[in-house]
């Protein structure tokens, strides 16, 4: 594959999709209100692992959040240890 990776918020779906071209290559479901996103769980498919998708999935979200004005509550375990190695990201926390 030599796209790009996008990654997009789907509402409807409630979470973020990560596309290499028109492959759904990873995603976080969530839970949202105005003020704040819960991110329930994210997922790379096992054939796309190790390229850095779940960490550009978490770091969008972030940019997502300071951009928005809402904050991030973490419950999935990717999350949690990006905020943990992170605490420069402490600002977007809910």
């Amino acid at each position: 594959m030599t796209d790009a990776l996008t990654i997009m918020d789907n509402p409807p779906a409630r979470r973020y999709e990560a596309r290499i071209g028109d492959q759904l290559v990873g995603w976080v479901d969530y839970a949202r209100t105005p003020s704040r996103l819960v991110a329930i769980h994210t997922e790379v498919p096992r054939e796309f692992g190790g390229r850095g998708i779940g960490k550009a999935l978490v770091l969008h979200v972030i940019a997502e959040a300071r951009a928005n004005g809402f904050k991030i509550r973490p419950r999935c375990p990717l999350f949690l240890a990006h905020f943990e190695r992170h605490p420069e990201d402490g600002d977007v926390l809910a």
